[in-house]
């Protein structure tokens, strides 16, 4: 669930279930998608979330992908695991567990008004054996830190069972203790947690324990009232001077839990020495991206650029592209049908307008829209290119290759209407050696992508809404593909065409049996055309929202405007102008203006506003 859908689709709804309802709805469905065949591919087509081998550390003699993980605070009865080990998270905490199950008292929310978490004071569980069985049962792929609320009695259960233990640093009765209960869990790594708060207080404690210990886990603080604890979301500036007080006097590695509310507070973290951040109230805040925020907000700070000089022929795949198009569309404007279409139908353009001018019109308004989609898809070929692919960006490159192998896979909705259009075969038997090419020499370029995205201001508040209207733009080019394609390969016409034309189908086979499938050819090459382009947009509406990514702004504005002219224009150049069958993209191009318009902001921030001028409150996002 990537924060385009988190924040404008699911939270508000989700909020209004009562108790923790909504929670264990939306762990228990993320987690039956990840386990479903397929499920995972699914979750990081969405949101591409997987982190960069770049972050990856090898802590405690165990390697984490990520160094974000997620505290257990935020999953306690373990209905959602499945699911957080494909969100970007490098390790997941389990607990507090305890030998019999804690039921909550209170229900787990987000106080808006004192921008906190609110959960009970005593922490639910599902208990000892229910946790076990539970592990035992996901075997999950990323490492599990395990607390035990009662190490001394309970931690002899765990063999087999778990990575790392957290243990809190009020659970030991002395330090020597701590040495018994390694020894109930086989030596395995063990983190003593302690509230950033009381570090000064205990230290000589924490310095007497570390002997026994493998790192320290400094956690966010708490407010105790009436039975509940009120987390508050950014504790920075406290933990980050706990972190310095540890590391000054213990040579352990150092993790944090909580207090993180946006991907400037995690770096702050990691720059004060913290080797693993894990999250809690801020996830649920700020949303399911949080992890890859703050992933590409480190990798932006490394400033790392390759450049892959195999991009210029992708580049010049998507200029051939264009060219096609605007030849097309010059053909389109003119003669309309060439002198092959001629040949086979053994009818002159003269004779088609003579007999039926709205037919000859039909024609080229199907020419006219296959040309706008084609100029459009090639800028879009030609911007990921030159902005994402030179850079060795991973996910531009995958894009392009979604869009070109589908498009050229659409050829073969041609083959069977008895018409072969060999200036399309010979075009694309050109184009398939300069994308073998570029594919090749492209392959190296799988690096992760960066982002300038810092904090939760409003720009980026906005661009989430944004994005959505770009989602549903791209999916809905993919539909309109696919419905056009199989119109083109069936019934070729609906009833608006028929009512334009003024014929019915039987007619045109008597005008002409060879009519028919040229239309249809022509329908064919649009849908496929269409569904190509619609996987260019998806994809880059999916994985292309980093902030100050202006050129993929401008890729979104002038990338839409040749197949929104043609598409809409063309049925005024020709008097089609039934709303119904208008109606698709009359809609479509709401979602690209509102898309436009809410995203610009965030993607030329770097350039235009101040960070510091734009607060937004986490907790105030709907």
């Amino acid at each position: 669930m990537p924060d385009w859908s988190y924040h404008t689709l699911f939270k508000p709804w989700l909020s209004r279930f009562p108790g923790n309802a909504g929670r264990e709805f939306i762990h228990r469905g993320m987690s039956t998608i990840a386990s479903i065949p397929g499920g995972k591919s699914f979750i990081e087509f969405l949101g591409h979330m997987s982190p960069s081998g770049k972050l990856s550390r090898n802590l405690f003699g165990l390697e984490f992908e990520s160094p974000v993980g997620l505290s257990g605070k935020i999953d306690p009865k373990l209905t959602g695991t499945q699911a957080f080990q494909t969100l970007g998270f490098g390790t997941i905490e389990v607990g507090p567990v305890t030998v019999l199950p804690r039921d909550h008292v209170v229900d787990a929310s987000l106080d808006s008004s004192e921008d906190a978490l609110i959960l009970p004071e005593n922490l639910q569980t599902i208990g000892l054996a229910a946790t076990i069985d539970t592990l035992k049962k996901k075997q999950l792929s990323v490492p599990v830190l395990i607390r035990l609320e009662e190490p001394e009695t309970i931690a002899r259960h765990f063999k087999g069972v778990g990575d790392a233990f957290v243990i809190e640093i009020d659970s030991l009765k002395s330090p020597d203790n701590l040495s018994q209960i390694k020894a109930l869990l086989d030596n395995r790594p063990i983190l003593i947690a302690v509230r950033h708060t009381v570090v000064p207080e205990t230290l000589s404690k924490l310095k007497e324990a570390s002997a026994f210990a493998h790192g320290i886990m400094i956690e966010e603080d708490r407010a105790l009232r009436s039975g509940k604890q009120v987390l508050a979301l950014q504790q920075i500036s406290g933990m980050t001077r706990a972190l310095s007080m540890i590391k000054k006097e213990i040579a352990l590695p150092v993790v944090t839990s909580g207090g993180v509310a946006e991907p400037a507070d995690a770096l702050e973290l990691f720059r004060a020495g913290a080797e693993l951040v894990f999250l809690s109230g801020g996830y649920i805040a700020s949303g399911p991206g949080l992890p890859k925020r703050i992933q590409e907000a480190m990798l932006d700070t490394r400033k790392e650029e390759k450049d892959h000089p195999g991009w210029a022929w992708h580049w010049l795949f998507g200029l051939f592209i264009l060219l096609g198009g605007s030849i097309v569309l010059f053909y389109s404007l003119t003669k309309v049908l060439l002198f092959y279409d001629e040949a086979f139908m053994q009818m002159s353009r003269v004779e088609l307008i003579a007999y039926n001018s709205n037919l000859y019109k039909f024609m080229s308004h199907d020419r006219m829209t296959l040309a706008g989609t084609m100029i459009s898809g090639g800028f879009i070929y030609m911007q990921l290119a030159r902005y994402g692919i030179s850079h060795g960006i991973h996910w531009t490159r995958k894009a392009f290759n979604i869009g070109s192998i589908t498009g050229f896979l659409g050829i073969l909705l041609f083959l069977g209407f008895g018409y072969f259009d060999w200036l399309h075969g010979l075009f694309w038997l050109i184009l398939l050696p300069v994308y073998l090419i570029g594919y090749t020499k492209t392959r190296g370029a799988n690096g992760p992508p960066s982002s300038k995205n810092r904090t939760n201001h409003i720009a980026w508040k906005k661009a989430l809404f944004g994005q959505l209207l770009f989602v549903i733009l791209g999916f809905s080019f993919v539909l309109g593909g696919v419905i056009i394609s199989t119109i083109g390969t069936t019934s070729v016409f609906v009833d608006t065409d028929l009512q334009y034309i003024c014929m019915t189908p039987d007619q045109l086979n008597a005008l002409n049996e060879k009519l028919i499938p040229v239309i249809a050819h022509d329908r064919a090459g649009f849908g496929s055309s269409l569904f190509s382009v619609g996987l260019l947009v998806l994809t880059l509406a999916l994985w292309g929202f980093h902030e100050g990514a202006a050129w993929v702004w401008r890729t979104f504005l002038i990338g839409g405007i040749p197949a929104f002219s043609a598409g809409i224009l063309t049925h005024f150049y020709i008097g089609y102008l039934d709303f119904i069958h208008l109606f698709p993209a009359y809609f479509a191009l709401a979602l690209y203006l509102g898309g436009l318009w809410l995203t610009r902001d965030y993607f030329k921030l770097s350039t235009r506003l101040n960070h510091k001028q734009m607060p937004c409150k986490t907790a105030d996002i709907p």
